[in-house]
């Protein structure tokens, strides 16, 4: 990839992540994790409070990058049918005939989806991991691109069931919005409503352009010193001192993938660490539990370990 088409792609995507905050306000740094979770390939998990603004910050992406959205409220009765569809017996056409749902989109938006049973949030699964849904045998692809931006709420909320590791590592990131700060709070008491402001949002993609970008994100250098640095980290998670269980290599790649993402929305053609460090705990975290007697959460151990780990 030419230094031309890495500074002609990063100037698309940071247009993009300006209008976002138009609509999300004095959130730029999570903005640009999103960004950065898809056109790295890659799932978005954000966990938080209800009412901060995790649903309309994923409405304002897929409008943005020009994809066809879909939005299914994750519940305690929802079955694997209502997200993945139904072939229902037509008598005219003497067959069964597949009706899809709503995971047919481009970017699938799983709201509340540790609301829902086992049953669906593994049906959610194989959507994520395979890039399609099986029904009474027969395989259906999903669209490409395919994202699931999920929200949760915390655990401790009712209603909740907590997802299984094995989900919890399809997601590429997991971030939190927060309350907003004093000043973007006063522009969202005085400015227009959400939901107007998302209507006026305009495509600034396409599904074309976010695959070039895709290919770009492939195409960012990664050094041998830089291997070893991140090499570096994944031996610590493993060796008890920090985690009580180590990252996988599946792991691993996304941490590279998300690094190269990052990489090119700064309009480099090269990894270096600071994308590692940056991108690190919304990485990782969420597939982490720090050893027993930590005293810290895992984003905090994750940034302990990251002080700890010289660079080379």
């Amino acid at each position: 990839m030419t230094p031309h088409s890495t500074q002609q792609i990063s100037a698309q995507l940071t247009a993009l992540q300006q209008q976002v905050s138009t609509i999300i306000k004095g959130k730029a740094a999570q903005i640009a994790d999103c960004v950065a979770c898809l056109i790295a390939g890659g799932h978005l998990l954000i966990e938080d409070l209800p009412g901060v603004g995790k649903t309309t910050l994923a409405h304002a992406l897929s409008i943005s990058m020009g994809l066809k959205f879909s939005r299914l409220q994750f519940t305690s009765d929802l079955m694997p049918s209502d997200l993945i569809g139904v072939s229902i017996y037509e008598r005219e056409r003497g067959d069964f005939v597949f009706h899809p749902g709503p995971v047919f989109a481009q970017v699938l938006l799983a709201d509340e989806i540790n609301r829902a049973g086992p049953k669906s949030q593994s049906a959610l699964l194989e959507a994520m991991e395979e890039n399609q849904v099986s029904v009474d045998g027969v395989s259906h692809p999903l669209p490409q691109p395919f994202f699931v931006i999920a929200t949760q709420n915390p655990s401790e909320q009712l209603g909740t069931y907590p997802l299984p590791e094995s989900q919890l590592d399809r997601f590429l990131m997991c971030i939190s919005l927060g309350y907003p700060d004093q000043a973007a709070e006063r522009e969202l008491l005085s400015g227009q409503d959400s939901r107007a402001a998302l209507r006026e949002l305009k495509p600034l993609m396409n599904p074309a352009a976010l695959l070039a970008a895709q290919d770009a994100v492939r195409g960012i250098h990664a050094s041998p010193a830089l291997l070893d640095y991140l090499q570096a980290l994944i031996a610590a998670t493993r060796s008890g001192q920090w985690f009580a269980e180590g990252l996988s290599p599946r792991a691993g790649l996304g941490v590279l993938r998300a690094a190269r993402a990052r990489a090119l929305l700064q309009g480099r053609d090269f990894v270096s660490p600071d994308d590692i460090q940056a991108i690190l705990p919304q990485t990782i975290a969420h597939r982490l539990r720090p050893k027993a007697g930590a005293g810290r959460g895992p984003r905090e151990q994750v940034r302990a370990m990251v002080e700890a780990i010289a660079l080379p």
